[in-house]
């Protein structure tokens, strides 16, 4: 796996002795990877990720895996915060509206492959930065295939309803923060990030599809 090093200054150790645990993706929302890339290096910016993979599948690291990029942001997930010195972060060539390329997601799964076997990262630990900050982010957003990283053991399963239920907001969140989405959000914003990464095309309130999470053993 060819990487191109491009070294960004934003970055720094990582707190209390972590290590990764968790990956989050992002896209970067920008005309170009090469773009993204200058911005994630700038230090005016203040923010940087561990990698980049272009739409053409070129992988560029920004900072060392064992170093603390600064990608998460404010958030939590699995009732833990930091989670910039809890995860590799990876952005993702895509500006959101629609799907990701098909050179792109090799090249994911060709980084993740190895990347989980070395720092024993559960699939389950592979998430979404909408997960972990709802309301403030919605990245990857709804185009990502989390269903193909699954199929790989990539991820954790995208979770189908397989029964009704009556809607039912204490319920839903009981059942998100189970989950992991344990964040402070309003409820829309967590049904929203919810959505995101298990009915990426959903609209309209909550529902009793939106309450299969309760389906989770």
């Amino acid at each position: 796996m060819a990487l191109h090093q491009h070294p960004s200054p934003n970055c720094g150790p990582r707190r209390n002795a972590l290590t990764p645990r968790f990956v989050v993706l992002h896209y970067t929302a920008m005309d170009t990877a090469q773009a993204a890339i200058e911005r994630l290096c700038d230090p005016v910016h203040e923010v940087s990720a561990h990698y980049v993979i272009c739409k053409t599948g070129a992988i560029t690291q920004l900072v060392g895996e064992g170093a603390r990029a600064w990608h998460a942001g404010a958030g939590e997930w699995q009732g833990l915060d930091d989670m910039n010195s809890r995860s590799i972060g990876i952005e993702l060539d895509n500006d959101g509206q629609g799907p990701f390329a098909e050179a792109l997601m090799h090249s994911l799964e060709t980084l993740l492959t190895p990347m989980l076997r070395a720092w024993d990262i559960p699939p389950a630990n592979v998430i979404g930065h909408s997960d972990m900050a709802p309301g403030r982010k919605f990245d990857p957003g709804p185009w990502f295939d989390w269903d193909r990283l699954a199929r790989q053991g990539l991820a954790a399963a995208t979770i189908r309803a397989t029964q009704t239920r009556t809607p039912d907001w204490d319920q839903f969140r009981k059942q998100a923060q189970a989950l992991g989405y344990t964040a402070s959000a309003e409820d829309t914003d967590l049904l929203t990030s919810v959505r995101l990464r298990h009915r990426p095309h959903a609209q309209g309130p909550l529902c009793a599809a939106d309450m299969s999470l309760g389906d989770l053993p």
